[in-house]
């Protein structure tokens, strides 16, 4: 004897994964819930699993991944096992992609920290002449 799967709506999804209703409804069109339930009435029931698949979705549109990109990742999930290697690979390739990105946003901050700290003594001075001068913004960015 099987023991049921605990399956949940549509609304307590969205709730716990703070996810608008028609997300969950896109995501379902677009078929990146490759293992999603319908009831005989046409009502999704979102198992454990599904809500996995989606906060890695979630996870993969922060890290810039395009809706193409993403449907390709779910359709390897539907292949299961036989895609372990392609899926591996795609989320390294992701993970070399978003370490650039977030090495960028790490010089960015740096610049806006720096701005934040000049503008300060520019203040605190009452003038922008002394900052200028102790201050230059070659003295945090480096070619």
């Amino acid at each position: 004897m099987t023991t049921p799967r605990t399956t949940y709506s549509i609304g307590q999804v969205a709730e716990q994964l703070n996810i608008p209703r028609s997300t969950l409804r896109y995501y379902d069109s677009l078929h990146f819930l490759p293992h999603l339930q319908k009831s005989a009435n046409g009502v999704r029931q979102f198992t454990q699993e599904d809500i996995d698949t989606i906060r890695v979705i979630e996870c993969l549109k922060k890290a810039g991944l395009s809706i193409k990109e993403i449907q390709k990742f779910t359709e390897l999930i539907a292949q299961g096992d036989a895609s372990l290697a392609q899926r591996q690979q795609m989320f390294y390739e992701i993970r070399q992609n978003f370490a650039e990105t977030l090495r960028q946003m790490q010089q960015t901050m740096a610049v806006l920290d720096f701005k934040c700290r000049y503008y300060d003594q520019a203040l605190a001075d009452g003038t922008e002449k002394y900052a200028q001068q102790a201050m230059p913004i070659s003295s945090i960015l480096k070619d």
